[in-house]
């Protein structure tokens, strides 16, 4: 079985922690199956010892759009057919438009369909959608992370429900949650790409409105090279009260987890809410966007508001910075929420579907 790791750079936050995570349980299982990996040359230099098999390293960049495109496309089916591959899965939401073989793809969410005018580069939208629609009708089957997600790609591939299936996300848990002094630091933590659909200037305009000696620090982690939000912060005058992090390693933001508050999350659009489920297993509380699809991941465990209202999210923030008390209960609403998921139920259910496209060959 050929698994497509040209996407996988290190990089790409949520997508590479499922791969990593999905592949390192089946590592640990006993599947019946041989699995190869095709890897892009930015993973020479990458700890994959996770994966369970073989890996090939490819001369196909991750980083470059054009290149990754072009590998996706042709180069996958072309190595698994090279390879002799029984089945090619791509978990990065892009595949091969053709195989002779059965192919399946985690397609993670439609934000490139549902919301194209949140996108970062708005020439970029045409093709992905075109590689996309392409990708899926070559897929014997899909999978995604959630019931929303589900739900938009028969809307806008057509792609038959019967040969789609849903597989909710999980996120490592620690063997023992450390009892936290939450109230000790005002300290509100948020992380994420750059992508305006993550909404984080109005995060950061809603901060303005919390009076002074209410207001939160706010750290906000994920960013890469110069930080648009930088803007944002001076505009405000909110220097004082927000950091902005870049990007940071697991151990780091695990560090700041353990002195925060609370999580925000004020996306405007997810696939699944990764960072959600996160926070929650180490039993930090959350403040969401009321999404259906986050709904999904934190049910009644977070506090919601509406991320178009700055009043909403200021209210919130107002909530865990005046209200220490309501910290303990939401810490442990999360962390019952997060027993709920699990990589190995991904994993087992990966599987079956695996199993299912092979018997129908």
């Amino acid at each position: 079985m050929l698994v497509d790791l040209l996407s996988y750079t290190g990089t790409k936050g949520g997508m590479e922690t499922y791969t990593r995570e999905l592949y390192r349980q089946l590592g640990r299982m006993d599947t019946g199956l041989d699995f190869v990996a095709l890897a892009s040359k930015e993973g020479a230099r990458l700890d994959l010892s996770w994966f369970p098999g073989d890996v090939i390293r490819s001369r196909m960049s991750g980083e470059n759009r054009f290149v990754w495109a072009f590998g996706e496309l042709v180069g996958s089916g072309w190595h698994a057919r090279r390879r002799q591959a029984d089945l090619v899965h791509c978990p990065a939401t892009l595949g091969p438009i053709r195989t002779s073989m059965p192919t399946v793809i985690t397609l993670h969410d439609m934000l490139y369909w549902s919301h194209p005018d949140l996108m970062t580069t708005p020439l970029y939208t045409r093709p992905v959608m075109w590689m996309e629609r392409r990708a899926a009708a070559n897929a014997r089957r899909l999978i995604t992370d959630s019931q929303v997600s589900a739900d938009e790609i028969v809307k806008y591939l057509g792609f038959p429900r019967e040969r789609l299936h849903v597989v909710l996300l999980a996120a490592d848990r620690p063997e023992e949650v450390p009892f936290v002094d939450r109230a000790a630091e005002n300290l509100l933590l948020a992380s994420g790409q750059r992508r305006p659909h993550k909404n984080w200037d109005r995060l950061i305009r809603a901060m303005a409105l919390v009076d002074e000696e209410d207001r939160p620090r706010l750290v906000i982690t994920g960013g890469r090279g110069e930080d648009p939000l930088a803007a944002v912060v001076t505009e405000t005058g909110m220097g004082e009260w927000v950091e902005l992090r870049g990007w940071v390693e697991d151990d780091e933001l695990r560090g700041l987890r353990s002195r925060a508050r609370a999580m925000v999350f004020p996306t405007l659009a997810e696939g699944f809410g990764l960072p959600v489920l996160e926070a929650m297993v180490e039993g930090l509380p959350v403040l969401a966007s009321d999404l259906p699809v986050l709904r999904e991941v934190g049910g009644d465990a977070a506090l919601w508001f509406d991320p178009l209202d700055l009043e909403s999210i200021a209210g919130a923030i107002r909530t865990v910075s005046t209200r220490p008390d309501v910290l303990p209960a939401m810490a442990a609403a999360g962390l019952e929420q997060a027993a709920q998921f699990s990589w190995e139920r991904v994993a087992e259910e990966t599987l079956a579907i695996f199993e299912l496209t092979l018997a129908g060959r």
